[in-house]
């Protein structure tokens, strides 16, 4: 499962833990203006705006095909998409309406929305169907977290049709839905970051033994719903310093109170057991483009930067991963 965030100090950040039990290639990649992004129901966007974000590079038609995990544009908007399973609901195409493939759904709107409000106007005649991207790829069951510098909204595909939902939280994790999500922080109105007063009794002289009372309850495991109350705590309160590396070494450290270690989160059978662990960690600037992320085996910040290149191309320009841990010998 994932958690995605926003965080804003001098500038707005935007980015995700992808955790899964397997790799798929992922790879930081940038869209350029010039490379034709073409759709299986709609007229292709042969120009649009650059894109950057983590993305597995598939052939379609004989042509590679970035499809994005979680990305942002030139002009600081953001998406990721975050599993939704038994929710997510795709439906048959339909006369009348804008019809968008799953899996377009990211490069569509970063192809041509500056912003969430763009985003809203492209959302109101749109049908996501359930258009495979190949026999390899059906459609992933997917909501998303859409941001920019000043505001977030959440989508979602269900039964009764697409539902967009304003979310000044700045989280997303997984199911329920973020409305349950959301609604579910009042069972937590009673903690603090700061250090609790006696409540229990007059009659008893008690005080806190250790600082981080406050917080008290707040939830610890790696379920979705639990995460989603951990990540809003921990966002909400947090402070930085104003400055890019203080303020991406801080969304880290908000992600990383919701990452996944191996062996915590087991399936599969006692013969053939999976680990779901948080494969990479994704840190982007809405106004810089720079791409920052770290990995599971890699706990070194690794930055990509969109306008590093050209961004009137027409190629894919493509990153792997650098998933060995990188460590500075001191002495």
């Amino acid at each position: 499962m994932c958690t995605a965030i926003t965080y804003k100090t001098q500038d707005t950040y935007f980015g995700r833990n992808l955790d899964l039990e397997l790799s798929y290639g992922e790879e930081v990649v940038i869209t350029p203006r010039n490379f034709p992004l073409n759709f299986r129901h709609l007229a292709p966007l042969t120009t649009h705006f650059a894109i950057i974000g983590m993305a597995t590079v598939a052939p379609s038609d004989g042509q590679p095909y970035p499809l994005y995990y979680d990305a942002i544009n030139e002009h600081g908007l953001g998406i990721a998409g975050l599993n939704f399973p038994g929710n997510a609901i795709y439906h048959p195409v339909t006369d009348g309406r804008d019809n968008l493939a799953q899996f377009e759904l990211v490069p569509w709107l970063l192809g041509q929305c500056r912003t969430v409000a763009d985003v809203k106007s492209h959302l109101t005649n749109l049908n996501l169907a359930d258009t495979p991207f190949s026999d390899q790829f059906p459609p992933a069951e997917l909501h998303w977290l859409i941001a920019d510098a000043d505001s977030a909204i959440v989508v979602e595909s269900v039964a009764d049709g697409l539902k967009i939902y304003d979310n000044p939280i700045g989280v997303l994790t997984n199911n329920p839905p973020f409305p349950i999500q959301s609604f579910r922080l009042h069972d937590y109105l009673n903690l603090s970051a700061t250090e609790p007063t006696n409540q229990f009794s007059p009659a008893l002289d008690l005080q806190p033994y250790c600082h981080g009372l406050g917080a008290h309850g707040l939830p610890g495991d790696l379920s979705s719903g639990s995460r989603f109350v951990k990540a809003a705590f921990t966002r909400l309160n947090s402070v930085s310093a104003p400055d890019e590396l203080s303020s991406v070494s801080q969304f880290f450290h908000i992600l990383h109170s919701v990452d996944q270690p191996r062996g915590s989160s087991r399936f599969g059978t006692p013969d053939d057991p999976k680990y779901e662990i948080t494969i990479y960690s994704s840190c982007c600037n809405l106004r810089t483009g720079v791409y920052y992320y770290t990995c599971y085996d890699n706990h070194q910040i690794t930055a990509v930067d969109l306008h590093r290149v050209n961004l009137d191309g027409t190629d894919l320009s493509r990153y792997p991963l650098i998933t060995t841990e990188q460590i500075a010998q001191q002495n």
